[in-house]
């Protein structure tokens, strides 16, 4: 579905990413694990070229989706943004009703209008048990809903405009821990139709929810493999100090 090879990002004078290669399964979770500043979510916002937005930022190497380089000079970027969709940290909903929210990209897009809206707006809230909670509340503000409704709100907003890859950047941080469980069971439900790539500082996370895991340090990929394989018979002396919490 995506793959990384020999990517290289500059902020400035200041390069974050050192050749970063991997691939990315298809309708599987794959965790980016690794301490503050060691370049995970720049790499996340590589997959849908976020990077661009900030300024001075450089890229070598490829990124492919679905065999296209992303980096190619004709690539449609809006295409990219709406089949590659990115959760941030904390949410982000709009100061619009719950309705409105969801219904914001295929109205941007085209997709849909009248009742054929409405009714994409019904599955993508049911696509995150968020219908049998808002479905009587679909006027009310989206700011007014709790945190985990708020992002789980981010997520249908995504889903209803028939993305292929959901990127989230530690989409649980801002969550007390049940509705961190609540994200969770939500993305093990969503994976059967979508594939993911997250980044998390919550090691105990990434090995509940993940398939596959890379660790990263000081911008260089370290080591990328099946969750269980990582976790439990790491290949490198820096992943196992990382996970036996001998530093980071």
């Amino acid at each position: 579905m995506l793959e990384a090879r020999n990517l290289k990002l500059w902020y400035g004078d200041f390069r974050a990413l050192n050749g970063v290669s991997m691939s990315i399964t298809p309708r599987a979770i794959t965790a980016i694990i690794g301490p503050s500043g060691c370049g995970k979510s720049t790499l996340l916002r590589c997959f849908n070229r976020m990077n661009d937005l900030v300024e001075g930022s450089r890229v070598e190497g490829e990124i492919l989706f679905e065999g296209q380089n992303i980096y190619g000079r004709r690539f449609d970027m809006t295409g990219l943004r709406k089949r590659v969709g990115m959760v941030f940290q904390r949410p982000n909903p709009f100061p619009l009703t719950v309705f409105d929210n969801v219904a914001y990209g295929p109205r941007i897009h085209g997709l849909a209008s009248g009742d054929e809206l409405r009714e994409t707006v019904k599955k993508a809230l049911q696509a995150t048990l968020l219908w049998d909670e808002l479905g009587d509340k679909l006027d009310a503000p989206a700011l007014s809903l709790s945190a985990e409704q708020q992002q789980r709100l981010c997520i249908s907003r995504l889903v209803a405009v028939a993305p292929d890859v959901l990127l989230m950047d530690e989409p649980c941080s801002a969550l007390d821990p049940m509705a961190t469980q609540n994200i969770e069971e939500l993305m093990l439900e969503l994976k059967k139709r979508y594939t993911i790539v997250i980044v998390t500082h919550n090691m105990q996370q990434a090995a509940r929810v993940s398939d596959f895991t890379g660790f990263m340090l000081l911008g260089d990929l370290v080591e990328f493999g099946e969750t269980q394989q990582v976790f439990t018979a790491p290949r490198d002396r820096r992943t196992e100090e990382y996970i036996t919490g001998r530093y980071g």
